[in-house]
């Protein structure tokens, strides 16, 4: 290679943007309810991992002074008196996309797709995750002694003995801190007396309005009496890029950029829709 070639190889290299695309959990199932799925996890940082146990993915090589679409989703609301939950909203940065995790089903609903599924409702089919993304919700046991199955997570299948634990989410140091997210809600158990914790990483307990982890993707938990179940958690987008280049983030979206460290700058996007450019 030239001179030439190196130079502009180099400058290649500059602009590639590491990410870590978060969607919005699935709220918690009531009456006879599972717990909602995380939200689906995407990342591109080089040794982690994306959901649904797939290895990182390519980074995104970006242009200086260009507009990028970033969408950070919502979580789902948790189901009122005998209603599933509602799916998570998708996250998105440029070309990827997470997609929402799915809401926890009931006694008369089958748990929702979605990045990580939903769990199953008592008697009811869980919901599957998204290759790539997250895990499938748990099963249920019917009758007496039955329980909804936990949320799926980032990491793993929602759990389908009694115990009704959501599955657990995935660490990520993208922003220089080790930190887990993307965790499942727990489920409503008759044996445990509706205590079955969430997945790690922000996934809701199985207790009245216990809801999924705030910017982690987090399912909700379930519910089996009068009151609602959890809903899930929103999403997040962070972005990763040389220290270098410096972010522009537009209208519609909230975040804040960090001080550079150890060559890189990190921006964290919490809410709306918008886009980012770099100069």
């Amino acid at each position: 290679m030239n001179i030439l070639g190196i130079i502009e190889s180099q400058s290649a290299a500059a602009l590639s943007v590491d990410f870590l695309v978060i969607a919005g959990g699935g709220g918690g199932g009531a009456n006879g309810g599972a717990g909602g799925g995380a939200g689906g996890y995407r990342c591109s940082v080089s040794g982690e991992s994306s959901g649904g146990g797939a290895s990182a993915q390519s980074s995104i090589t970006i242009t200086r002074a260009t507009n990028y679409a970033v969408t950070v989703g919502n979580g789902g609301a948790g189901g009122g008196t005998n209603g599933a939950g509602t799916s998570g909203g998708n996250s998105s940065f440029s070309t990827v996309t997470s997609t929402g995790g799915g809401g926890g089903g009931n006694s008369a609903n089958n748990g929702k797709n979605g990045g990580s599924g939903g769990g199953a409702g008592n008697g009811t089919i869980k919901g599957t995750g998204t290759a790539n993304e997250g895990f499938d919700g748990g099963t249920s046991v019917g009758g007496g002694g039955g329980y909804g199955g936990g949320g799926g997570g980032a990491a793993e299948a929602g759990n389908t003995d009694a115990n009704a634990e959501g599955g657990d989410g995935i660490s990520s140091s993208i922003t220089g801190s080790a930190v887990t997210r993307g965790g499942g809600g727990g489920g409503y158990s008759n044996i445990l007396g509706n205590t079955a914790p969430g997945g790690t990483g922000g996934g809701g307990t199985a207790d009245p309005n216990q809801n999924g982890g705030t910017n982690q993707g987090g399912g909700g938990g379930a519910w089996n009496g009068t009151n609602s179940a959890g809903s899930g958690g929103s999403g997040v987008v962070i972005l990763r890029y040389p220290s270098t280049l410096t972010i522009t983030i537009g209208a519609g979206l909230t975040g804040s950029e960090s001080a550079a460290s150890g060559g890189f700058k990190r921006a964290t996007l919490t809410a709306g829709s918008g886009n980012v450019s770099w100069n």
